[in-house]
């Protein structure tokens, strides 16, 4: 089902994009708007992950560099039955981590170092393995469409506004032009943004299964959730198009599940895991962190030094 709403949304916004472009140019419009998507994506699939990785400065890690980082991903990815992805860290204070790339064998995570230092173990083995999910299930290369289709739609109502569109052809008239131009690039978000929150949910299932253990994430999203919005992570605030890129929203407004988010409300998602934790009979129904939280009211030291 997550994957028949994906296909319907992008189809939605692809239908979306070339009725557009036949407002702005008719049938050849159609057809210009089809190879602008084209020639987008096509730059987007092959250029998306190094652009990414550079605009937030992450710098790769090995073996040597990160041994523990490395073992956990190196187990993970051989249970999803995957190629080792590349491992970055970013040296940000806001605990994160996304995916991106093309592709399973040209994939790369990265992690920041505030999330190093945030969680332990068992929780970062919950964050890599949802990354590892979004690389499986190819969601970057979905979310890096529509972010271009989305991009795309909002320059061709630029070009409507400039040029006036099919004046001969169109039937909307000047008020439904301006309402087009209005609602269009709105559509063409509220699309993005549902299939990535749809991403989102998915990633955290598949996630899930890949480490083993439902409350691992859990219980790293209810430590993310404790510090989000009060660590400011100045590129995602300076790019806010990449924010749907992390596991949690890295921008300081929170969001929920409403149409305007770009992720699933993080008491949802921490539901649905706990949901699917008693499901497999895992013992501890809120895991280490409620009891740490009790025990010292202190964030978690992390396993890294």
């Amino acid at each position: 089902m997550s994957y028949l709403r994906t296909a319907l949304l992008l189809a939605a916004m692809t239908g979306l994009f070339l009725a557009v472009g036949w407002l702005v140019g008719g049938e050849t419009g159609m057809v210009i708007a089809f190879l602008l998507a084209a020639g987008m994506n096509l730059f987007a699939y092959w250029n998306s992950d190094k652009m990414v990785l550079r605009l937030y400065k992450a710098r790769p890690v090995d073996a040597a560099g990160a041994p523990e980082l490395h073992a956990i991903m190196h187990e993970l990815a051989g249970r999803a039955g995957l190629p080792m992805p590349k491992l970055y860290v970013l040296d940000n204070p806001q605990p994160n981590a996304f995916a991106t790339g093309r592709n399973p064998e040209n994939a790369a995570i990265a992690v920041t170092t505030g999330l190093m230092q945030l969680l332990d173990r068992e929780e970062v083995t919950g964050v890599l393995a949802h990354e590892l999910a979004h690389v499986q299930h190819r969601d970057t290369l979905t979310m890096t469409i529509t972010a271009t289709l989305a991009g795309a739609i909002g320059m061709l109502t630029n070009f409507l506004f400039f040029f006036g569109g099919n004046d001969r052809n169109n039937p909307l008239g000047l008020v439904g032009t301006l309402a087009m131009m209005i609602l269009a690039p709105l559509a063409a978000m509220l699309v993005q943004l549902a299939i990535s929150r749809g991403r989102e949910y998915e990633a955290d299932r598949q996630g899930a299964a890949i480490a083993g253990n439902p409350l691992g994430l859990a219980n790293a999203l209810r430590a993310l959730g404790s510090v989000q919005g009060r660590v400011i992570n100045r590129q995602a605030e300076a790019n806010p198009a990449t924010a749907h890129l992390f596991i949690v929203n890295p921008l300081s407004g929170r969001g929920a599940d409403s149409l305007f988010a770009t992720h699933p409300s993080l008491e949802n998602r921490i539901r649905r895991l706990e949901e699917m934790a008693a499901g497999r009979g895992t013992a501890g129904a809120r895991g280490p962190w409620g009891a740490r939280q009790a025990r010292a009211g202190n964030p978690p030291r992390g396993p890294w030094g």
